[in-house]
């Protein structure tokens, strides 16, 4: 018998408590990235049901300062002091209210907002962790697209999710798939659900049928270049790898209670079915839909009710046709990284995401191959590490170790 892991809270079958003017105020880290602009569009989609009162951006402002204009949030936050100046006077200029802040006490205080009852963690890589954290100690429902909370710091992430009181809906395509497809309520263990698996699906993305050695020294603009979804630089790369499918086989382990050995990564080229169930009657539950995020952060907005996205009816008929098939390990190295860090525990999987974070930043800044990519994790990975995973500031050690240990493996291939 898997001894039981704890899970995420799933949040109240009700939605949470609305404003004065019977609106659900919004705080969205990472509101000019691709899933704050399709939150943005799901806000602007429903005027009498939500509301963006705080926003927080790294450096696009001219973006946010349209945002603004638009959406006419409370309180914004950019990561430059210097822009934080220069956007405030822009906005007294168009005689808007909204109030500036800048860094990291900035981006906490827009995931703190006490008009904010749902927060939207779209902050890429480990910037987004210590507001992600903020606002579940603050007692939020916290919509998680941040993969990184989770994964850098596991049990203390939950942990402090039931602590206070809040709440959480994963955004990602696939754990939402796989929550979609969970017993409401979210209280009871996987066994004491029936559940046997949980099947993570995977593009492939844009080098699935290519041999490893071809896809050695590919550029960035065709590591991005993904076959059915439009992300950010770095996720993309992490598809090319598989290296996102490896942080979300951590992520489902702490989100869902799952064993390690309870979660299976299938080969999905179309992108229709997001993930599936597994239960020990030999019923399988599957999620489909168009490969758009908006699905996934409608479903986390409306819970429990569905509310209209904007997104393509999916046609079966024109689909014609779902091939499902295993990874290759030898083509896909990163991708079994990730039982290898939860087996080792601690702060491994924190050292994984950092080495990965600096491999692939060296890879956009074409200092790195594409090829490199696994070896620089993989040996960042087995040197001693520092830090631990019981606090934040362990994992912010070990972090900031990991990422002096990769640097210095990006250096010694690019030489």
């Amino acid at each position: 018998m898997t001894a039981r892991l704890p899970r995420a809270p799933a949040p109240a079958l009700a939605l949470p408590a609305s404003g004065a003017d019977g609106r659900v105020g919004i705080a969205i880290l990472g509101a000019t990235g691709t899933i704050g602009i399709n939150t943005l569009d799901l806000v602007r989609r429903h005027p009498d049901r939500f509301r963006a009162v705080a926003l927080s951006a790294g450096r696009q402002v001219d973006r946010l300062f349209d945002q603004c204009v638009e959406f006419r949030p409370e309180l914004v936050s950019v990561t430059d002091p210097a822009e934080a100046l220069a956007l405030q006077a822009r906005l007294r200029s168009a005689q808007l209210p909204t109030e500036v802040a800048c860094g990291a006490a900035g981006c906490e205080a827009v995931a703190t907002h006490p008009q904010a009852m749902l927060v939207m963690a779209a902050i890429v890589g480990a910037a987004g962790l210590a507001p992600t954290l903020a606002a579940a100690r603050a007692g939020r429902r916290v919509l998680l697209a941040n993969k990184e909370a989770l994964v850098m710091t596991g049990a203390l992430f939950i942990g402090e999710l039931h602590r206070h009181g809040a709440s959480l809906v994963p955004i990602d395509s696939e754990h939402n798939a796989i929550f979609q497809c969970l017993p409401p309520g979210g209280d009871g263990g996987l066994e004491e659900c029936g559940v046997r698996r949980l099947l993570l699906t995977a593009s492939g993305g844009p080098f699935r049928t290519r041999s490893p050695e071809s896809v050695a020294d590919v550029t960035p603009e065709e590591a991005c270049r993904h076959p059915n979804w439009v992300m950010g630089r770095k996720i993309s790369v992490d598809s090319a790898t598989m290296m996102n499918k490896a942080l979300e086989v951590i992520e489902a382990h702490w989100l869902f209670g799952a064993a390690p050995d309870r979660i299976e990564v299938l080969i999905h080229p179309q992108s229709v079915v997001h993930s599936m169930v597994e239960y020990h009657d030999g019923s399988v539950l599957a999620q489909l839909g168009q490969p758009d995020m908006r699905t996934p952060i409608a479903y986390g907005l409306g819970f429990p009710r569905r509310i209209e996205a904007g997104v393509d009816f999916l046609d079966l008929l024109r689909t014609g046709r779902l091939d499902f098939e295993a990874p290759d390990a030898r083509r896909f190295p990163c991708l079994p990284l990730a039982w290898s860090a939860l087996q080792a525990g601690g702060i491994s999987s924190a050292v994984l995401n950092a080495a990965n974070e600096v491999a692939v930043e060296a890879f956009l800044a074409r200092r790195l191959r594409f090829g490199d990519i696994p070896a620089v994790i993989a040996e960042t990975l087995a040197a001693p590490g520092e830090g631990g995973a019981d606090s934040l500031e362990g994992v912010l050690v070990a972090d900031a170790a990991a990422r002096r240990v990769a640097g210095e493996r990006v250096h010694r291939l690019a030489c």
